[in-house]
């Protein structure tokens, strides 16, 4: 390893085991790529941190560091059976090297949560607490599973390593695998004085008031991930993800297509003739809308911007207002009869009026006068 690991972890070359230990999880948790996504130099400072710890830890490896430097290679210049490699990187990468696993207590697992939310408050954005019955760290202990005024020993099957190391031969050569220690559970330590208040894990089960930033433009049945601020972990391991998903409720008249909002309107047919003005309900104030005569059905009218804020970006969907003509169902006698009339003012065929109507009976008496 080029980079010195007792610098890289923040200690001195006489540094005990348990102080090697607790300087690399703070680390690792500061530089875990969980807790940055995106940030490739906390990624790659994560790996060297993880190198060195893996040299640190092992006894005879840090017994070849301390004598050669480098990374433990002797004077024939070839690392030793027991260096460093890929499988060590993937465990500690895959299998819970970071919190969990065979180098500590092990990760809590995630949780999830539902939030209600209105068409505006997801529109436009709200920060809303929400009430969760979680594994919370114990105040008794605070998390280390241990009695007030006692500490955990180290597992004297492991050696505070929290695996075993398995060695076998293949055609390959050498293989060494690291299996997670069953007498510790993979922690490195044991509890001789469990605390009274959890029993020595650490945790208890409480409700917590967890406050989610919900950004504006969110969608129903989008979920937001809140990192380590799910069940904690036991004996203060890395606590698990919060996964909330976004339920929005139905608005009485508007309904959303992506970033827009498209609210329908029936008006009645002497309307759609005659032209009218219509006001419409938004996310702002309410608006007008002039429809202007001869308006014909499926019409949408276009209000740009006026719709949902684009998430994580800029800009605003637009307001179509889609037009719905209403024809009657049900007409008066007097109603037909006008019907008929404004038919065959304008040329166009429709049924034959019902015999004995009022305005028939008129006609006939008289119509030849």
């Amino acid at each position: 390893m080029p980079s010195d690991p007792y610098a890289l972890l923040g200690v001195d070359a006489n540094a005990t085991d348990d102080e090697i230990k607790r300087a690399y999880r703070k680390l690792a948790r500061e530089l875990h790529p969980d807790a940055n996504p995106g940030n490739d130099a906390a990624e790659a400072r994560f790996k060297e941190i993880t190198v060195a710890y893996e040299t640190l830890r092992d006894p005879e490896r840090r017994r070849r560091y301390d004598m050669f430097g480098d990374d433990g290679r002797g004077a024939g210049g070839q690392p030793g059976a027991e260096a460093f490699g890929f499988g060590d990187l993937f465990d500690a990468f895959f299998s819970g090297g970071f919190g969990g696993g065979a180098s500590g207590p092990p990760r809590a697992p995630d949780a999830e949560a539902v939030i209600e939310l209105d068409l505006g408050d997801a529109a436009f954005g709200i920060t809303e607490t929400i009430e969760i019955l979680l594994p919370s760290a114990c105040d008794r202990c605070e998390g280390s599973g241990c009695e007030p005024g006692t500490h955990p020993s180290r597992c004297d099957s492991c050696g505070g390593a929290g695996e075993v190391r398995q060695v076998r031969r293949s055609i390959l050569g050498q293989l060494v695998t690291a299996v997670p220690c069953v007498a510790c559970g993979g922690t490195g330590q044991r509890i001789p004085n469990p605390c009274t208040s959890c029993g020595g894990d650490g945790r208890v089960r409480s409700t917590r008031h967890i406050e989610v930033e919900v950004p504006a433009g969110i969608d129903d049945g989008q979920r937001l991930r809140l990192s380590g601020r799910g069940p904690a972990a036991p004996r203060n391991g890395v606590a698990g993800d919060l996964y909330v998903t976004v339920r929005v409720r139905p608005h009485p008249s508007l309904e959303r297509h992506g970033f827009d909002l498209v609210h329908q309107r029936r008006i009645a047919m002497t309307q759609a003739a005659l032209g009218t003005v219509l006001t419409v309900d938004t996310l702002d104030e309410p608006e007008e809308v002039t429809v202007p005569p001869g308006t014909q059905p499926g019409h949408v009218f276009r209000f740009r911007g006026r719709g949902v804020p684009v998430l994580q970006g800029r800009g605003r969907g637009d307001l179509l207002v889609q037009i719905d003509v209403d024809v009657p169902q049900e007409l008066s006698e007097e109603e037909r009869e006008l019907l008929h009339q404004f038919a065959e003012l304008r040329g166009e065929e429709v049924a034959a009026p019902a015999e004995g109507g009022f305005f028939a009976k008129i006609r006939s008496t008289f119509g030849d006068r």
